[in-house]
């Protein structure tokens, strides 16, 4: 996707709802000194032109049973069968990211287990059929902090 223009209202709009998606249009519009309407406007051009590309709810995955964060780097036997090997990841449940890369890895996935016994069922069992080479598994022991993509406020 090519570089968007932003004005300084899509850029707060922008900044507001990557601080907290769940900012209600109204509360946007008293801060941006604009109408509700105006923003909701925005908001639909903001999305209908893949700039916003949907909200989420972000589950902390130890609270819900998942205690094993992995990064798994794949070598494909056949870089041709990328697309096969994407196709059957996103049959896995548990892996939540797949990024085609440069560098030592065909692909880099993000997973998470529900402990090491489960990563390993994992490892031993889907990600062993799907046409990976090989892979190097990195455990994550602790998220030390996570943030939005930082979008800035300037004059135009």
């Amino acid at each position: 996707m090519s570089r968007q223009q932003f004005d300084n209202l899509d850029r707060k709009i922008l900044k507001m709802l990557t601080e907290n998606a769940r900012t209600p249009f109204l509360e946007i519009a008293r801060e941006c000194g604009v109408s509700g309407a105006a923003i909701h406007q925005r908001i639909q051009k903001l999305i209908s032109s893949g700039i916003i590309q949907g909200f989420e709810t972000l589950v902390n995955p130890g609270s819900s049973g998942y205690e094993t964060c992995a990064y798994i780097g794949f070598f494909l036997k056949d870089p041709a069968k990328y697309s096969t090997v994407v196709a059957e990841l996103t049959k896995i449940p548990e892996v939540v990211e797949c990024h085609f890369t440069t560098g030592k890895y065909d692909l880099l996935i993000k997973l998470y287990a529900r402990n090491n016994d489960h990563l390993l069922q994992i490892i031993h069992g889907p990600l062993q059929t799907i046409g990976a080479g090989r892979t190097e598994t990195l455990i994550s022991f602790k998220e030390e902090f996570r943030r939005p993509l930082p979008i800035d406020i300037t004059d135009d």
